[in-house]
C-alpha cells in the first residue's frame, strides 16, 4: 500500500485530517473519499463573523441634546472617523440593581429585527469607562411628529397625510411579521426627515410574541393611545393593540391634535364611548367578561359621532379609520390589510416623499 506525499510526512501514529485531506474530484476517488464532516442532509453553514467587543463611546462627539425619556437620555453625535450625525442613546443603568434591564435587551433586539425604511435604523452599541455607561448608536432623524405638529405654520395635507400613515402601517406590518408588538406607537416616538420619511423609534415597550399568544402586561401603550381591551384588564392581546394606535395617529394627524385627550384611564373609555358609541356583546364578543368590566357604570347606550368628528374626511377614510379604530380586537383590521385599503387609491392620491416641505430642526438646534 503506498503512502502519499502528505502522509508521508506526518509524525508516526497520526493520521491525516479530513481537513487537509484532498478533495476527490473522480467517481472512484469519491467512493474511496473519507465522509463529510457534516450530514449531507443539513443545509449549508453560513460564516458569522468573529465576536469582537464594543468600541469605546469616545469614537463619537456629542453635540448636543435632544431629549430624556423613561429609558433613557438621547443626543445627538457626530463619528469622529466618519463624520456621520447620529443619535446616541444612554441608557439609563445607574439605578438597575438585576443586571442589565430586559427593556433594553428588547429594545435592542427589536430594532435589529425589524430593519425596515420605515424603522429607525441601529448601528451600533458601544460604552464608556463604566458598566453602567451603555449606549445605543442610531440614525439621526431631524424631527418627531409631535413637536413638528407643533411648530408647522400649517397642517399636513391629505396627500401628505396619506403618505405617512402609509409609511406608518408598513413599518407597523413589517414589525408584526417578524413577531414584535411596539406597544407604545404615537407621535413623538414617530420620527421624519427632511425627506418626507416616518421611522418609528423607540422600541423600550417592544416584545416578541408568539402563537399561541401568553399572557403579558396590561400596562403599556401611553393613555392617549392605549386601546379599550388594555383598558378594561385584557392580559392575552396581540398585534390589534398596535393597530388601534396607528388609527389614533392618524385621527390626531387629520385634526391636528390628540384624538383622545384623556386625564384617566376612566376618563379615556368615556372619550372612547363618546366617539365610537357604546360597546355591546353583539359588536365586541366577550365585552361584558373582561376584567374591569364591571367597574363601569354605563348609564345609557351612546351612538358613534365619528362623522360628526371628522366632517371633511371622505367616506374611505372613515372607513379606514374606524377598522382601525374597531372595537374587537379580533375584527380590527391588520397593518397588511389596511396597506390595500381604496382610501389610498382615492383622490387626493399619496404625495410622493421628496415633494414633501422641510422644517428647521429642533433636535439638530436649527431655529
Amino acid at each position: 500500500m503506498s503512502i502519499s506525499e502528505s502522509e508521508a510526512d506526518l509524525p508516526p501514529n497520526q493520521t491525516p485530517s479530513r481537513a487537509n485531506h484532498p478533495r476527490p474530484r473522480g467517481p472512484a476517488q469519491r467512493a474511496n473519499a473519507l465522509p463529510p464532516t457534516y450530514s449531507r442532509f443539513a443545509p449549508p453553514r453560513s460564516h458569522y463573523p468573529a465576536i469582537s467587543s464594543c468600541r469605546s463611546v469616545y469614537a463619537y462627539k456629542r453635540l448636543n441634546h435632544i431629549e430624556e425619556g423613561s429609558y433613557g437620555v438621547v443626543f445627538r453625535a457626530q463619528d469622529l472617523e466618519t463624520g456621520d450625525i447620529v443619535a446616541l442613546k444612554k441608557l439609563k443603568l445607574d439605578e438597575e440593581k438585576h443586571g442589565f434591564p430586559i427593556t433594553s435587551l428588547r429594545e435592542i433586539m427589536a430594532l435589529m429585527v425589524c430593519k425596515h425604511e420605515n424603522v429607525v435604523g441601529i448601528r451600533e452599541v458601544v460604552v464608556g469607562d463604566t458598566l453602567t455607561q451603555v449606549f445605543i448608536v442610531m440614525d439621526f432623524i431631524e424631527h418627531d411628529l409631535k413637536t413638528l405638529l407643533t411648530v408647522m405654520p400649517t397642517p399636513f395635507l391629505i396627500s401628505e397625510i396619506k403618505t405617512l400613515v402609509h409609511q406608518l402601517l408598513s413599518a407597523v406590518a413589517h414589525c408584526h411579521a417578524n413577531w414584535v408588538l411596539h406597544r407604545d406607537l404615537k407621535t413623538s416616538n414617530l420620527l421624519m426627515n427632511n425627506r418626507g420619511q416616518i421611522k418609528v423609534a423607540d422600541f423600550g415597550l417592544a416584545r416578541k410574541f408568539g402563537d399561541p399568544l401568553g399572557d403579558m402586561t396590561q400596562l403599556v401603550v401611553t393613555l392617549w393611545y392605549r386601546p379599550p381591551e388594555l383598558l378594561l384588564g385584557e392580559t392575552v392581546y396581540s398585534t390589534a393593540v398596535d393597530i388601534w394606535s396607528v388609527g389614533c395617529v392618524f385621527g390626531e394627524l387629520l385634526l391636528n391634535e390628540p384624538l383622545f385627550q384623556a386625564k384617566s384611564e376612566i376618563d379615556m373609555l368615556s372619550l372612547i364611548f363618546k366617539l365610537l358609541g357604546t360597546p355591546t356583546e353583539e359588536i365586541w364578543p366577550g365585552f361584558s367578561k373582561l376584567p374591569l368590566v364591571k367597574t363601569l357604570n354605563i348609564s345609557s347606550e351612546r351612538r358613534p359621532t365619528l362623522h360628526t368628528k371628522f366632517p371633511h374626511v371622505s367616506d374611505a377614510g372613515l372607513d379606514l379609520l374606524s377598522r382601525l379604530l374597531t372595537y374587537d380586537p379580533e375584527q380590527r383590521i391588520t397593518a397588511e390589510e389596511a396597506l390595500t385599503h381604496p382610501y389610498f387609491r382615492e383622490t387626493p392620491l399619496p404625495q410622493h416623499p421628496d415633494m414633501f416641505r422641510s422644517f428647521p430642526s429642533l433636535a439638530a438646534g436649527e431655529k
